[in-house]
């Protein structure tokens, strides 16, 4: 649905299934359920998270037309996808693994080829007609430390925006790829994600490889490098990492880095780390996602891979430590268990949104109800998707 001048959706990775026959009985029971609630008399924007399965079942034309029919059917329509889980997201152990194959792998590069195909096919046409798809910061950070990894993770990125410049060329859709930073990958603040646009993905070297590879001039490639290529601002991690929200915007804005999404998330944060803290925290840890933490002390930054590593360390116990934790919960809720959320920082984003837009995307991605203490999910998944999305209209309208 649009509010003012962007859409708002909910990622469908939310729900569990990895073969499109799951992904599709998903959609078609849920998604008219919560568009009856939140926008029952116009069109309902759709984030789709679609597995390399599911893609590759979706070359069939039978297969995407039968969708495409439902949404018009269902008066919905696809402006972004989720491109960030290759293989399986739900009911197995997923934790680092989420990220593979990475920037490096060729199968990354042909899995989000096969989205962007997709999206084109389904994005509605006109001349503002823009789609996105977020996916993983280059790679998880220890898998990306030498020279040669990062110069792989570039090279697939701008083959990928030689792919995008070719789907804008021949159909007149546009589609930008958005890196999503989070905690512990190549690029988890935004300080690091100018960084590697500026040395990377912004360069005359990417330029004149841009132009290589499709045929333009300089000038255009460095144009569509701003063009078909951003961020994903994931408002859950970008709180983790303790950044200020107005100057995470004007960073990118500066750097000229376009934002082509925004997912809407909250995290954990704990102004005191206490044995009572890390107990319930404890209990919060699962075997199925990665949980990074940050903890601040004494104003310098300690990342942690998963809640685990945290609560192995000695630097809590001497008192003073704050932490944010990566656990996605509820944007509605300002506290969770005897926890405060990041939901302030949600709040003072969407306000600076609502002053000056910042994004034409807006999603929500709370993907953890599935892990959430039992009490949390005790109302059906719709009415908590409804719950979350009237939440953020009602913070922009």
């Amino acid at each position: 649905m649009k509010v003012g001048g962007s859409h708002l959706g909910y990622c469908t990775n939310i729900h569990p299934g990895e073969s499109w026959d799951e992904i599709r009985g998903n959609l078609e029971r849920y998604l008219p359920l919560v568009k009856r609630k939140v926008s029952p008399d116009a069109p309902f924007g759709v984030g789709l998270r679609l597995s390399a399965a599911a893609a590759k079942s979706l070359g069939d034309p039978a297969a995407r037309e039968q969708f495409a029919a439902f949404l018009r059917r269902e008066d919905l329509y696809v402006f972004t996808i989720n491109g960030f889980p290759y293989g399986t997201f739900h009911g197995a152990r997923v934790k680092a693994d989420v990220y593979l194959p990475d920037w490096r792998d060729t199968r990354r590069l042909e899995y989000t080829n096969g989205l962007a195909d997709l999206l084109a096919s389904w994005l509605e046409p006109g001349a503002d007609a823009m789609g996105s798809i977020s996916t993983v910061p280059g790679a998880f950070k220890p898998n990306a430390v030498t020279a040669d990894a990062i110069a792989r993770i570039v090279d697939g990125l701008l083959r990928h925006a030689a792919h995008l410049v070719a789907i804008e060329r021949d159909t007149g859709r546009r589609i930008v790829l958005a890196l999503e930073p989070e905690p512990c990958c190549l690029l988890e603040t935004v300080a690091e994600t100018v960084a590697f646009f500026r040395d990377h993905l912004h360069s005359a070297v990417a330029a004149a490889s841009l132009a290589g590879l499709t045929g333009l001039t300089h000038s255009e490639a460095r144009d569509a490098l701003h063009r078909h290529l951003g961020v994903c601002l994931d408002l859950c991690h970008a709180a983790v990492e303790f950044e200020d929200a107005a100057e995470c915007l004007e960073s990118l804005a500066g750097a000229g880095i376009l934002i082509a999404k925004i997912q809407v998330t909250a995290g954990l944060r704990i102004p005191q780390v206490t044995p009572s803290a890390a107990a319930t925290l404890r209990g919060l840890a699962d075997a199925v996602y990665l949980h990074q933490v940050v903890e601040r002390s004494g104003g310098e930054l300690q990342r942690y891979v998963d809640i685990e590593d945290a609560l192995a360390s000695t630097t809590w116990r001497t008192g003073g430590s704050e932490w944010r934790v990566h656990f996605h919960v509820p944007v509605f809720l300002d506290c969770f268990e005897q926890f405060s959320s990041t939901q302030s920082f949600v709040r003072e984003t969407l306000a600076l949104h609502k002053r000056q837009p910042a994004t034409r995307h807006l999603e929500v991605e709370t993907y953890t109800w599935s892990v959430l203490p039992a009490r949390h999910r005790a109302d059906p998944v719709e009415d908590a998707i409804a719950r979350e999305l009237q939440w953020v209209h009602g913070e922009i309208a």
